[in-house]
């Protein structure tokens, strides 16, 4: 047995206290615990410790010193079931003591994956232009479970995405001198589905989008590629193999054949 002789705050954290024990050979240094294993197990003087419950206390206090990291760990930002325990592996805690922390931390609701993941969706929303898939694969990498992620993407909704989507689009649209407005949807399209969203609202986001045609920025863009193939072609052939070379390459550019036609017969007219 020993007998507790000393207990002494630590100068750099008032609420850890080193215990000092007395095996009968003089007193040293036992351990040190945070100020609620003091109270819970009623440490004072004179107090009578056998070596189990040295190691109780010890290991009491390994305990509470990870779940206290995990806390702190937590208290940036919420996180998922997965980011704490991939933190606590990191941080070489027992494997016991990081399951008993993970059951406290889920059962004081600290960590819940279903508000974790709603409030994620929300923030995404607000923040960000991700579409809904884009969001749903951030879940599942976080560690959420694919049930939970798909019930709190259920927030995104068709209004909001189309919202979204819709005002993406009218920012973009037009936006390139170079390119047919064909090729501009085109690329539109690809992105939108790179953010993730869904077929649906990409279709009926671009379903009236003709209407927001710039005829002279199309015009303007389609004289410079067709310059731009001239240079190019009229060096090695002309006449009606010339004229073909253009065509097919304002063609494949998304220009529309009336369009072509007209910059071709205005090119003739120029050469002649």
């Amino acid at each position: 047995m020993a007998k507790i002789t000393r207990i002494t705050t630590q100068q750099k954290r008032s609420d850890r206290y080193n215990i000092f024990l007395d095996d009968g050979q003089g007193e040293k240094y036992g351990f040190s615990v945070d100020e609620s294993i003091l109270i819970e197990y009623r440490l004072r003087k004179n107090l009578e410790l056998d070596d189990i419950m040295v190691s109780t206390l010890v290991r009491k206090d390994t305990l509470h010193k990870s779940y206290t990291l995990a806390i702190h760990f937590l208290s940036y930002r919420m996180r998922t079931e997965k980011e704490i325990y991939d933190y606590l592996v990191k941080k070489e805690i027992d494997a016991e003591h990081i399951k008993q922390i993970m059951d406290k931390l889920i059962n004081e609701k600290l960590v819940d994956d279903k508000q974790f993941a709603e409030a994620f969706v929300r923030t995404r929303i607000e923040t960000t232009s991700k579409g809904p898939q884009l969001v749903k694969k951030e879940l599942l990498e976080k560690g959420v479970t694919p049930g939970t992620a798909e019930e709190a993407i259920n927030l995104y909704t068709y209004a909001i995405q189309y919202e979204r989507a819709e005002k993406w689009v009218g920012k973009k649209l037009n936006g390139s001198k170079n390119k047919s407005f064909k090729q501009q949807v085109q690329q539109l399209q690809g992105t939108l589905m790179q953010k993730g969203f869904t077929q649906d609202v990409i279709q009926d986001v671009l379903a009236d989008v003709d209407e927001r045609k710039d005829d002279a920025a199309e015009w303007d863009a389609l004289v410079k590629q067709g310059e731009k193939l001239l240079r190019k072609h009229r060096q090695k052939t002309s006449g009606y193999e010339l004229r073909n070379k253009i065509k097919e390459g304002l063609y494949r550019k998304g220009f529309s054949i009336d369009q072509i036609k007209q910059f071709l017969d205005e090119y003739d007219t120029n050469n002649e």
